[in-house]
């Protein structure tokens, strides 16, 4: 007896239609961190964001998203026009495959950096396709630990807000059920930031998770006077205290700090974040899945540091890095921004501490209509089916 296993659900589905839309959303506020005030960067204004839409021969969608502070927004959407018709036929089940394809097929401008960042929108719409067809979240189709991710703002607490505005915003995310408050350090005055964490943390009580982010604004001894001066504050870690590459700097304070020291955010490969893990050169890692190329290289970085029992805090992008926090064995947190929720049509339950997983298939995400009003330039590849 034969079995005929052919038919519509078996047959290999193809990609057949790529859209791209380069977005500009503007912050509420522009919000400054220690490199502005080091005079490295202007500060932020606005999000630049690619998005890109997958359909497939069969009629499935996927959507995903990456994103730049300040300058490359266009760069991005111009390489991911580029790479994008290399999907044009191809089966979206293969998404390892796929990714190593668009980052050949750019090579010659290097497999790390603003090239792997576009890609990222493209990988990640394909994750969510994939999802969205097993009418699974993400966090499900990878194999999730759990069902919610202890969280904690950072929006509220730039350098360029009084520490009066801080303690009061703190206060509002903590009664919006937020679990945690992560304040920005790196004034030149080093014994301002003192002061500063120290009304934050007698406002907030000894319970309150806090932590404090440097953005890579201090050297090797600065660094470690300011962690040592830190400590009496029960931090839940120390972000960035020291520029991005200096692996055995971090390594050297990691060792020496009883405060967790955090870092990865602005790493560009998944070679460059390991070579934290392999040094067990940090307490925290923070890579970035739109940064490291997308939701592939974020989940191969992420099987390393699962086996050392690191703790694992994304950076940014909430509506990405709560599924794949979720998918993580060990400790997690995830990081609230509201800055990119104008984009989308649905919003983020937090209650508790923690950010609830959405039990919508993929990342659970629709864009809102009124992106088009922050469309910059659109693209299409293919047609749709």
């Amino acid at each position: 007896m034969s079995l005929n296993l052919r038919n519509a659900s078996t047959e290999k589905d193809r990609i057949v239609y790529v859209k791209l839309r380069s977005v500009n959303l503007p912050l509420k506020t522009a919000v400054s961190d220690a490199k502005v005030l080091t005079g490295r960067q202007n500060a932020l204004k606005d999000v630049a964001l690619l998005f890109a839409e997958i359909e497939t021969q069969q009629g499935f969608y996927g959507m995903g998203f990456t994103y730049t502070l300040r300058t490359g927004g266009p760069a991005q959407f111009a390489f991911a026009n580029e790479v994008a018709p290399f999907l044009i036929g191809e089966d979206p089940n293969d998404i390892s495959r796929l990714w190593s394809k668009l980052v050949w097929a750019g090579a010659s401008v290097g497999r790390s950096g603003l090239s792997t960042q576009a890609i990222a929108a493209l990988d990640t719409a394909l994750w969510d396709l994939k999802a969205r067809r097993a009418n699974l979240p993400l966090s499900k189709l990878l194999g999730s630990h759990r069902d919610s991710v202890r969280c904690y703002n950072t929006s509220g607490g730039y350098l360029q807000a009084s520490v009066e505005e801080i303690i009061e915003k703190a206060g509002a995310s903590l009664d919006r059920g937020i679990g945690g408050v992560k304040m920005k350090v790196g004034h030149p005055d080093r014994k301002l930031d003192l002061s500063r964490v120290n009304a934050v943390r007698k406002a907030l009580g000894d319970n309150t998770p806090l932590m404090v982010d440097v953005n890579q604004q201090w050297d090797r001894t600065t660094a470690m006077r300011m962690g040592r001066a830190l400590e009496q504050y029960d931090l839940q870690w120390i972000e960035e205290p020291l520029d991005a590459y200096d692996v055995e700097g971090h390594a050297m304070l990691s060792a020496a700090l009883d405060t967790p020291v955090g870092t990865g955010e602005m790493l560009v490969s998944a070679d460059e974040v390991s070579a934290y893990v392999e040094r067990g050169a940090v307490d925290v890692l923070m890579h970035d899945a739109p940064r490291v190329g997308g939701v592939t290289p974020f989940l191969k970085v992420a099987s390393q540091a699962e086996s050392k029992g690191m703790i694992l805090a994304p950076h940014f992008v909430m509506e990405i890095h709560l599924h794949l926090a979720a998918a993580y064995a060990h400790e997690t947190w995830v990081e609230h921004f509201e800055w990119l929720e104008p984009a989308f049509n649905e919003r983020l339950e937090i209650r508790n501490g923690h950010m609830i997983v959405p039990d919508r298939p993929g990342l659970g995400f629709t864009l809102h209509e009124q992106l088009a009003g922050w469309t910059v330039a659109e693209s299409e590849v293919g047609k749709r089916p």
